[in-house]
């Protein structure tokens, strides 16, 4: 019995690995047509699909949460009456205020009630209904089975509970995915980002988003602000305190204080530090990369239909032979 040393175990071992590169390459050599095939059908697939894709621009506004003005009294009188105006209902800030109205500012633009009510019939149209945007003339094209143009009606075929014209929820979920809106942690700073087939369109939108959600909390904070001042003056009517007259006093100054404030700041709850502007060149889609991916996608395909063609039913076939 002759018992190998572990150089020839070692010598072996070798020999056999480079047996297995030289198959590995003789099949890979063998099959190279197929490969070739391949690859080249993926990159025609991948240069077909990449072109297909309508040119979609982003535009962008990045946005500073404005600061309340006035805070300076609001704190001082939280800190000496937060509690009488709390009972009173009366909201009188003393912290958090920049922040909160940013928060809620931000959870309005994507709330359907506020699409519903300022959004919806703005952009139905050419948010559900366009087929493509032509550069040199700068108009939107219509799908024409979805939207008739001569007649203004839409003539899409939809199924119950979808209706021809889309409702305020279906599009509601197409804007949410369009739109785009970010929060620097360590700034405050919000982004908001619209993505559209045409850049005017794209731009018209972040301002118009700006301009509603700046009205809406301007009105929602006057609003409040006029309803405690009413109920301020009925209180104070009724007190024969003075000092209890003196904090009313205060307190209808401040909400007086608001209102004016709210109606003469035009940059209500943003400060627009960069504004949105019409795109000259596209974000998406990245033709070259969908190329270049689908062209080693195919690459990959080919060499492994290769390599199991040839270790699975090739191996079997000798086997069958061989027995």
């Amino acid at each position: 019995m002759t018992i190998k040393s572990p150089e020839t175990f070692q010598n072996t071992e070798a020999f056999d690995d480079e047996i297995d590169l030289k198959e590995l390459f003789a099949v890979l050599w063998n099959g190279k047509l197929v490969i070739t095939l391949i690859t080249g059908f993926a990159a025609a697939c991948a240069v077909l699909y990449a072109l297909s894709l309508p040119n979609i621009y982003e535009s962008k506004a990045l946005l500073a949460p404005k600061g309340e003005s006035g805070a300076g009294g609001l704190a001082g009188l939280a800190r000496q009456y937060g509690g009488l105006a709390s009972l009173a209902g009366i909201n009188i800030g003393g912290g958090g205020g920049e922040s909160s109205k940013s928060m809620m500012a931000q959870q309005k633009i994507q709330s359907l009630d506020f699409f519903t009510r300022h959004l919806y019939e703005k952009i139905v149209l050419d948010l559900m209904a366009v087929d493509h945007w032509e550069a040199s003339s700068g108009a939107l094209v219509y799908d024409p089975d979805v939207y008739d143009v001569k007649s203004r009606a839409w003539v899409r075929e939809a199924s119950y509970p979808r209706q021809a014209k889309p409702s305020a929820q279906e599009a509601h979920e197409a804007f949410l995915e369009v739109l785009s809106l970010s929060e620097d942690k360590e700034t405050g700073l919000v982004t908001i980002a619209i993505k559209h087939q045409s850049p005017v369109v794209a731009q018209a939108w972040v301002a118009l988003i700006i301009e509603a959600v700046t009205e809406e909390l301007r009105g929602s904070d006057v609003e409040e602000a006029q309803g405690s001042i009413a109920f301020l003056e009925q209180q104070r009517t009724q007190t024969s305190l003075v000092s209890l007259d003196e904090v009313f006093a205060q307190l209808i100054e401040e909400q007086t204080k608001t209102i004016m404030l709210a109606n003469v700041s035009k940059d209500y709850v943003f400060n627009v530090i960069d504004p949105a502007v019409v795109p000259e060149l596209k974000s998406e889609p990245k033709r070259a990369l969908i190329c270049i991916l689908g062209t080693l996608l195919g690459g990959m395909f080919g060499v492994l239909l290769v390599l199991v063609r040839h270790y699975a039913f090739g191996k079997a076939v000798s086997g069958d032979h061989g027995s």
